[in-house]
């Protein structure tokens, strides 16, 4: 039986604003904490492993989803939920999870050094879930993973991949290259990608900066220095574009 749920009806109220940090990557740091929104977002954390602290219900709003038990629910007055929330028009539910780590296991990893783009970032991870990734090594100058703009491009796909934030992504590769692994790197001055030599089974695929590419810690780790062509005029493609195409490559024969 789920208890009476406390309704709150001002943005001064405690909880109000602790949620309303969780916009921004300071306050998800000190509380340990994410929001998401939606009916698909919101059924798709509920169904996760990740610990949920609070569910929140917009005043007159019954939701599609089944609420897991002992967990708080909350009723928020229209503009108490409106505040709490990223987007403009938001639906009647969300909930907040507790950032639990989720180890990047499996022979499909990803590792992206210094994504900036939150859109890029969410596009890159609903892609590596499509394409059959099993996890994410992110360098710690990376957007955030659990920003509204990137949980929202990512499409549910953060809830279905490890993950892990090394304190040195060069070191983190390293390891993993000890372990059997080969390091494709993605870098404009490669070799052909697809004249590419043989691949390792277990394979971590590196995606850098917008702007400035993979670093070069990063770059000597590398068994693989890889380029796509460019037959046309462009000199370069965008990151989650390139990163596209080089996973459903990589994955193909699976």
């Amino acid at each position: 039986m789920m208890n009476e749920p406390e309704i709150i009806s001002s943005v001064k109220n405690p909880k109000a604003v602790l949620w309303r940090s969780l916009k921004e990557a300071k306050g998800r740091k000190e509380h340990g904490a994410f929001l998401v929104e939606g009916l698909r977002l919101t059924g798709e954390a509920l169904a996760s492993s990740f610990p949920v602290q609070a569910v929140l219900l917009r005043k007159n709003f019954r939701p599609e989803v089944a609420l897991p038990e002992g967990v708080p629910v909350f009723v928020l007055e229209d503009h108490v939920f409106a505040s709490v929330c990223d987007t403009v028009s938001p639906q009647g539910i969300a909930a907040v999870l507790t950032m639990a780590p989720r180890p990047a296991e499996g022979p499909r990893l990803l590792a992206l050094d210094g994504i900036q783009d939150p859109g890029n970032l969410g596009t890159i991870v609903r892609t590596a879930d499509a394409a059959g990734f099993t996890g994410l090594l992110m360098s710690r100058d990376c957007v955030s993973l659990f920003s509204p703009k990137v949980l929202r491009s990512a499409m549910g796909s953060v809830f279905r991949l490890g993950f892990d934030f090394p304190p040195s992504l060069s070191e983190a590769l390293e390891a993993k290259k000890k372990e059997g692994f080969d390091v494709l790197s993605s870098q404009l001055d490669g070799d052909p990608f697809f004249e590419r030599g043989p691949v390792s089974p277990s394979f971590v695929l590196v995606i850098g900066n917008e702007g400035n590419g993979v670093s070069e810690p990063v770059r000597r780790v590398a068994t693989h220095h890889l380029r796509l062509p460019m037959a046309g005029g462009a000199e370069s493609l965008n990151a989650a574009v390139a990163a596209g195409i080089m996973m459903y490559e990589l994955t193909r024969d699976l």
